[in-house]
Protein backbone atom coordinates (compact mmCIF):
# COMPACT_ATOMS: atom_id res chain seq x y z
CA UNK A 1 0.00 0.00 0.00
CA UNK A 2 1.20 3.13 -1.15
CA UNK A 3 0.73 6.42 1.14
CA UNK A 4 0.73 9.86 -0.07
CA UNK A 5 0.94 12.82 2.08
CA UNK A 6 -1.86 15.22 2.08
CA UNK A 7 -1.03 19.15 2.12
CA UNK A 8 -3.58 21.08 4.31
CA UNK A 9 -4.23 24.91 3.55
CA UNK A 10 -3.67 27.75 6.12
CA UNK A 11 -6.76 29.83 5.54
CA UNK A 12 -5.63 32.49 7.69
CA UNK A 13 -1.77 32.57 9.01
CA UNK A 14 -1.19 35.32 11.99
CA UNK A 15 2.39 36.23 11.27
CA UNK A 16 2.59 38.51 14.57
CA UNK A 17 0.91 39.94 17.41
CA UNK A 18 1.75 43.79 18.21
CA UNK A 19 -0.63 44.83 21.49
CA UNK A 20 -2.76 42.21 23.52
CA UNK A 21 -4.77 44.16 26.25
CA UNK A 22 -7.65 44.33 28.52
CA UNK A 23 -8.30 47.87 29.68
CA UNK A 24 -10.95 49.16 32.45
CA UNK A 25 -11.74 52.47 31.50
CA UNK A 26 -13.19 55.47 33.73
CA UNK A 27 -16.88 55.75 32.61
CA UNK A 28 -16.15 59.66 30.86
CA UNK A 29 -13.06 58.58 28.14
CA UNK A 30 -12.26 59.62 25.34
CA UNK A 31 -9.17 58.11 22.94
CA UNK A 32 -8.95 61.05 19.92
CA UNK A 33 -7.74 58.20 17.83
CA UNK A 34 -4.59 56.85 15.71
CA UNK A 35 -4.47 54.72 12.56
CA UNK A 36 -1.25 52.28 12.22
CA UNK A 37 -1.05 49.29 9.31
CA UNK A 38 -1.92 46.64 11.39
CA UNK A 39 -5.24 44.88 12.01
CA UNK A 40 -6.65 45.40 15.38
CA UNK A 41 -10.39 44.51 16.86
CA UNK A 42 -12.07 46.06 19.24
CA UNK A 43 -14.06 44.08 22.05
CA UNK A 44 -16.85 45.40 24.55
CA UNK A 45 -16.53 43.18 27.62
CA UNK A 46 -18.62 45.93 29.66
CA UNK A 47 -20.43 49.12 29.45
CA UNK A 48 -21.32 51.15 25.99
CA UNK A 49 -18.82 52.92 23.43
CA UNK A 50 -19.19 55.03 20.47
CA UNK A 51 -16.08 54.09 18.02
CA UNK A 52 -14.82 56.09 14.85
CA UNK A 53 -13.78 54.14 11.82
CA UNK A 54 -12.84 56.79 8.81
CA UNK A 55 -15.59 58.88 9.00
CA UNK A 56 -18.44 56.37 10.48
CA UNK A 57 -19.16 55.97 14.40
CA UNK A 58 -20.70 52.86 15.43
CA UNK A 59 -22.56 52.48 19.30
CA UNK A 60 -20.94 49.17 20.59
CA UNK A 61 -22.60 47.33 23.54
CA UNK A 62 -21.65 44.38 25.64
CA UNK A 63 -20.62 41.26 23.25
CA UNK A 64 -19.95 43.61 20.24
CA UNK A 65 -16.74 43.52 18.40
CA UNK A 66 -15.36 45.67 15.47
CA UNK A 67 -12.73 45.44 13.38
CA UNK A 68 -10.07 47.88 11.75
CA UNK A 69 -8.06 47.37 9.38
CA UNK A 70 -4.44 48.15 8.50
CA UNK A 71 -4.35 52.38 7.56
CA UNK A 72 -8.01 52.88 9.04
CA UNK A 73 -8.32 56.03 11.32
CA UNK A 74 -9.92 54.90 14.43
CA UNK A 75 -10.85 56.63 17.79
CA UNK A 76 -13.22 55.67 21.12
CA UNK A 77 -15.20 57.41 23.19
CA UNK A 78 -17.26 56.20 26.47
CA UNK A 79 -21.18 57.01 26.33
CA UNK A 80 -24.10 55.98 28.93
CA UNK A 81 -23.08 56.16 32.87
CA UNK A 82 -21.04 52.65 32.87
CA UNK A 83 -17.07 52.28 33.11
CA UNK A 84 -16.53 50.36 29.85
CA UNK A 85 -14.04 46.73 29.92
CA UNK A 86 -12.63 46.30 26.71
CA UNK A 87 -10.41 44.12 24.96
CA UNK A 88 -8.02 44.97 22.07
CA UNK A 89 -5.80 43.06 19.86
CA UNK A 90 -3.38 44.06 17.05
CA UNK A 91 -1.89 41.55 14.74
CA UNK A 92 -0.36 41.32 11.27
CA UNK A 93 -1.73 39.07 8.60
CA UNK A 94 -1.19 38.83 4.83
CA UNK A 95 -3.85 36.37 4.52
CA UNK A 96 -6.58 37.43 1.20
CA UNK A 97 -9.37 36.05 3.97
CA UNK A 98 -8.93 38.83 6.23
CA UNK A 99 -10.52 40.68 3.62
CA UNK A 100 -13.76 39.85 5.02
CA UNK A 101 -13.75 42.27 8.43
CA UNK A 102 -13.20 45.11 6.65
CA UNK A 103 -15.61 47.43 7.58
CA UNK A 104 -16.68 44.36 10.37
CA UNK A 105 -18.98 44.60 13.77
CA UNK A 106 -20.89 42.04 15.15
CA UNK A 107 -22.18 40.95 18.45
CA UNK A 108 -20.66 37.54 19.73
CA UNK A 109 -21.97 34.65 20.67
CA UNK A 110 -21.02 32.64 23.60
CA UNK A 111 -18.32 30.25 22.07
CA UNK A 112 -16.81 33.25 20.11
CA UNK A 113 -16.90 35.05 23.66
CA UNK A 114 -15.11 32.05 24.97
CA UNK A 115 -12.36 31.78 22.40
CA UNK A 116 -11.41 35.73 23.46
CA UNK A 117 -11.02 34.23 27.18
CA UNK A 118 -9.04 31.70 25.71
CA UNK A 119 -7.07 34.54 24.30
CA UNK A 120 -6.76 36.31 27.31
CA UNK A 121 -6.04 33.75 29.67
CA UNK A 122 -3.03 32.52 27.27
CA UNK A 123 -1.79 35.94 26.89
CA UNK A 124 -1.43 36.05 31.14
CA UNK A 125 0.59 33.19 31.11
CA UNK A 126 3.09 34.34 28.17
CA UNK A 127 3.18 37.97 28.22
CA UNK A 128 5.43 39.80 31.00
CA UNK A 129 3.76 43.11 30.33
CA UNK A 130 0.85 44.54 31.84
CA UNK A 131 -2.78 44.31 29.92
CA UNK A 132 -4.09 47.21 31.48
CA UNK A 133 -1.62 49.75 30.39
CA UNK A 134 -2.48 51.57 27.70
CA UNK A 135 1.02 52.87 27.02
CA UNK A 136 1.98 49.91 26.61
CA UNK A 137 3.44 49.40 22.57
CA UNK A 138 5.22 46.05 22.33
CA UNK A 139 5.12 43.26 24.19
CA UNK A 140 7.47 41.29 26.42
CA UNK A 141 7.23 37.18 27.22
CA UNK A 142 7.87 36.20 30.26
CA UNK A 143 11.30 33.54 30.70
CA UNK A 144 9.12 30.92 32.19
CA UNK A 145 6.20 30.79 30.65
CA UNK A 146 3.91 27.38 29.44
CA UNK A 147 5.39 24.93 26.86
CA UNK A 148 3.94 26.35 23.75
CA UNK A 149 2.77 29.57 25.39
CA UNK A 150 3.24 31.67 22.46
CA UNK A 151 1.90 29.14 19.24
CA UNK A 152 -1.22 28.68 21.63
CA UNK A 153 -2.31 32.87 21.44
CA UNK A 154 -1.61 32.52 17.46
CA UNK A 155 -3.61 28.95 17.30
CA UNK A 156 -6.70 30.70 19.64
CA UNK A 157 -7.06 33.71 17.34
CA UNK A 158 -6.44 31.94 13.65
CA UNK A 159 -9.28 29.43 15.31
CA UNK A 160 -11.32 32.88 16.04
CA UNK A 161 -10.94 34.32 13.25
CA UNK A 162 -11.93 31.31 11.48
CA UNK A 163 -14.77 30.80 13.25
CA UNK A 164 -16.07 34.35 12.73
CA UNK A 165 -16.22 33.88 8.91
CA UNK A 166 -17.87 30.74 9.00
CA UNK A 167 -20.63 31.83 11.65
CA UNK A 168 -20.80 35.44 9.65
CA UNK A 169 -20.46 35.22 6.29
CA UNK A 170 -24.01 35.28 5.58
CA UNK A 171 -24.52 38.41 7.34
CA UNK A 172 -24.48 41.43 4.34
CA UNK A 173 -22.32 44.51 5.64
CA UNK A 174 -21.71 45.30 9.36
CA UNK A 175 -24.26 43.43 11.40
CA UNK A 176 -24.40 45.79 13.93
CA UNK A 177 -26.34 48.60 13.10
CA UNK A 178 -26.54 50.95 15.75
CA UNK A 179 -25.20 53.74 13.97
CA UNK A 180 -25.09 57.35 14.80
CA UNK A 181 -23.11 59.95 16.19
CA UNK A 182 -22.09 60.19 20.32
CA UNK A 183 -24.60 63.56 20.76
CA UNK A 184 -27.39 61.66 18.91
CA UNK A 185 -26.99 58.25 20.95
CA UNK A 186 -26.76 59.98 24.66
CA UNK A 187 -30.08 60.68 25.45
CA UNK A 188 -31.60 57.34 24.68
CA UNK A 189 -28.36 55.52 25.86
CA UNK A 190 -28.56 57.56 29.62
CA UNK A 191 -32.58 56.32 29.59
CA UNK A 192 -31.33 52.66 28.63
CA UNK A 193 -28.60 53.19 31.52
CA UNK A 194 -31.38 53.62 33.67
CA UNK A 195 -33.40 50.53 33.02
CA UNK A 196 -30.17 48.28 32.65
CA UNK A 197 -29.14 49.36 36.77
CA UNK A 198 -32.95 48.75 37.67
CA UNK A 199 -33.07 45.28 36.02
CA UNK A 200 -29.42 44.71 37.84
CA UNK A 201 -31.24 45.81 41.27
CA UNK A 202 -34.42 43.79 40.73
CA UNK A 203 -32.02 40.20 39.15
CA UNK A 204 -33.76 38.37 41.69
CA UNK A 205 -37.31 39.21 41.36
CA UNK A 206 -39.68 38.48 38.66
CA UNK A 207 -40.41 41.89 36.14
CA UNK A 208 -42.82 42.31 33.49
CA UNK A 209 -42.92 44.79 31.07
CA UNK A 210 -45.29 46.98 32.56
CA UNK A 211 -43.20 46.91 36.07
CA UNK A 212 -41.11 48.19 33.71
CA UNK A 213 -43.51 50.88 32.10
CA UNK A 214 -44.80 51.96 35.32
CA UNK A 215 -41.46 52.24 36.70
CA UNK A 216 -40.18 54.88 34.10
CA UNK A 217 -43.21 56.73 32.72
CA UNK A 218 -43.01 54.51 29.51
CA UNK A 219 -45.41 53.39 27.10
CA UNK A 220 -44.47 49.69 26.41
CA UNK A 221 -44.04 50.59 22.41
CA UNK A 222 -41.32 53.28 23.79
CA UNK A 223 -39.61 50.12 26.44
CA UNK A 224 -39.70 48.05 23.44
CA UNK A 225 -38.39 50.35 20.90
CA UNK A 226 -35.59 51.64 22.96
CA UNK A 227 -34.62 48.23 23.42
CA UNK A 228 -34.88 46.79 20.23
CA UNK A 229 -32.82 50.02 18.68
CA UNK A 230 -30.08 49.93 21.29
CA UNK A 231 -30.09 46.03 22.28
CA UNK A 232 -31.83 44.22 19.03
CA UNK A 233 -33.81 42.29 21.45
CA UNK A 234 -37.17 43.05 23.78
CA UNK A 235 -36.82 43.94 27.20
CA UNK A 236 -37.67 40.74 29.08
CA UNK A 237 -35.36 38.85 26.74
CA UNK A 238 -32.42 40.68 28.07
CA UNK A 239 -33.36 40.55 31.33
CA UNK A 240 -33.47 36.91 31.05
CA UNK A 241 -30.25 37.44 29.52
CA UNK A 242 -29.19 39.02 32.34
CA UNK A 243 -30.19 36.26 34.91
CA UNK A 244 -28.72 33.49 33.03
CA UNK A 245 -25.54 35.98 33.32
CA UNK A 246 -25.93 36.05 36.92
CA UNK A 247 -26.41 31.80 37.60
CA UNK A 248 -23.13 31.69 35.25
CA UNK A 249 -21.23 33.77 37.48
CA UNK A 250 -22.83 32.13 40.62
CA UNK A 251 -22.22 28.61 38.68
CA UNK A 252 -18.30 29.63 38.88
CA UNK A 253 -18.03 31.12 42.28
CA UNK A 254 -19.33 28.01 43.37
CA UNK A 255 -21.17 29.57 46.46
CA UNK A 256 -24.57 28.11 46.02
CA UNK A 257 -26.10 24.57 44.44
CA UNK A 258 -28.37 24.70 41.18
CA UNK A 259 -31.88 24.40 43.25
CA UNK A 260 -30.27 27.45 45.47
CA UNK A 261 -29.28 29.43 42.14
CA UNK A 262 -32.96 28.64 40.77
CA UNK A 263 -34.61 29.98 44.01
CA UNK A 264 -32.16 32.95 44.56
CA UNK A 265 -33.14 34.30 40.58
CA UNK A 266 -36.92 33.41 41.36
CA UNK A 267 -37.04 30.36 38.51
CA UNK A 268 -40.31 28.56 39.41
CA UNK A 269 -38.50 25.12 39.79
CA UNK A 270 -35.33 24.07 38.94
CA UNK A 271 -36.27 21.76 35.61
CA UNK A 272 -37.69 25.19 34.14
CA UNK A 273 -34.21 26.85 35.46
CA UNK A 274 -32.33 24.01 33.78
CA UNK A 275 -34.51 24.60 30.41
CA UNK A 276 -34.15 28.42 30.26
CA UNK A 277 -30.23 28.17 30.51
CA UNK A 278 -30.03 25.42 28.24
CA UNK A 279 -31.42 27.14 25.30
CA UNK A 280 -29.80 30.86 26.66
CA UNK A 281 -26.13 28.79 26.68
CA UNK A 282 -26.87 25.32 24.57
CA UNK A 283 -25.73 23.40 27.94
CA UNK A 284 -27.61 22.17 31.17
CA UNK A 285 -26.08 24.02 34.24
CA UNK A 286 -24.00 21.33 35.35
CA UNK A 287 -22.46 20.55 32.06
CA UNK A 288 -21.55 24.53 32.01
CA UNK A 289 -20.20 24.00 35.57
CA UNK A 290 -17.40 21.38 34.16
CA UNK A 291 -16.81 22.94 30.95
CA UNK A 292 -14.06 25.70 29.58
CA UNK A 293 -16.72 28.30 29.22
CA UNK A 294 -17.28 27.85 32.91
CA UNK A 295 -13.43 27.15 34.15
CA UNK A 296 -11.25 29.11 32.21
CA UNK A 297 -10.95 31.89 34.36
CA UNK A 298 -11.33 30.37 37.57
CA UNK A 299 -7.94 28.07 36.14
CA UNK A 300 -6.15 31.24 35.88
CA UNK A 301 -7.01 32.68 39.27
CA UNK A 302 -6.17 29.69 40.83
CA UNK A 303 -2.66 29.26 39.10
CA UNK A 304 -2.19 33.10 40.16
CA UNK A 305 -3.11 32.07 43.37
CA UNK A 306 -0.10 29.31 43.11
CA UNK A 307 2.64 31.55 42.32
CA UNK A 308 1.68 33.87 45.15
CA UNK A 309 2.09 31.10 47.23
Amino acid sequence: MTYVKTTLQHSIDIDAIITLHYFEYMKNFEFKGESHNFWEFLYVDKGTVTVRADDTWTTLYTGDIIFHQPNEFHAIKSIGKDSPNLVVMSFTSSSQAMSFFVNKSFTLSMEERAMISRIITEGRHTLATPMHIPSVEQVQLKEHAPFGSQQMILLYLEMFLITLIREHQEESGASIQHKSSPEKESAGQERLSEILKYLEYHICEKLTVKDICNEFSMSRSAVQLLFHEQLNCGVIDYFNQMKIQRAKDIIRDGSMNLTEIAYFLSYSSLPYFSKQFRLATGMSPSAYASSIKGITDAVYEAGERNRDL
